[in-house]
């Protein structure tokens, strides 16, 4: 996929920054139910809440409707569309959810609602504003992400037990750089790791073979969705 311009990304800037000063209310793009398809929650039934915009552009991402389609809601019309699912597991998800400064409160009034809330960052925006109860699901984005630079390391001191942060890895460099980091920040006594592939870019067999060489304490993880339905079709 061909890295973005300046000017798209300066543009792209200015559209997800827009937001912060936005009227109260949420950028959602869409609320479905499916299978949760990544991390430990894989093959749980799931209602995903995905917002609006996002200010990386990695270079697989898969999401690229979600940079500015969108519809405004209010808080209270998203909490309702959610119920009206019935069921326990929620996901929010992007886009990048934490650029817009109404997450946490959603993430505190489904906490409410007795949901096991589940937020999946990429990890550049602070993570520490959620409230407590959520679960984060945060990247460390890997150098063929294209956007390695944009890690916010200083998340990590506020990962827990309960938190889990994926790599997503696209070839060789990729793993040998996640493996340091993993090693270097002492992640899998702090959280579960997971390691997954680029979906199509790197097979699921050579990853667990590296896995296993180097026994590694890590889970991986494959994108369920992504061979349960088409790997381009929306809302699973």
């Amino acid at each position: 996929m061909a890295r973005p311009s300046r000017l798209h990304r300066r543009r792209a800037n200015q559209y997800v920054y827009g937001m912060e000063t936005a009227p109260p209310g949420l950028l959602i793009n869409e609320i479905y139910a499916s299978i949760q398809g990544e991390s430990t929650w894989a093959g749980r039934p799931c209602v995903f809440v995905r917002l609006t915009g996002c200010n990386l552009r990695c270079t697989y991402c898969d999401t690229e409707y979600a940079f500015y389609e969108g519809t405004r809601m209010s808080i209270d019309d998203v909490v309702d569309a959610v119920l009206r699912h019935q069921i326990d597991l929620v996901e929010i998800t992007g886009g990048e959810p934490l650029l817009q400064p109404g997450c946490p409160i959603l993430s505190k009034r489904l906490l409410q609602k007795g949901k096991t809330v589940l937020v999946e960052t990429s990890g550049e925006r602070p993570i520490d504003v959620l409230p407590q109860g959520v679960i984060r699901i945060m990247d460390l984005k890997c150098p063929s992400s294209g956007e390695c630079e944009q890690n916010r390391w200083e998340n990590i001191a506020h990962l827990t037990a309960r938190d889990e942060v994926k790599f997503v890895i696209g070839d060789r460099a990729d793993y040998d750089w996640a493996v340091h980091a993993v090693s270097h920040h002492r992640l899998s006594g702090r959280c579960t790791v997971l390691f997954s592939t680029v979906f199509g870019k790197l097979d699921p067999g050579t990853l667990t073979e590296w896995i296993l060489a180097d026994k590694l304490d890590v889970r991986l993880q494959l994108q369920m969705h992504k061979y349960i339905w088409d790997p381009a079709a929306r809302s699973v």
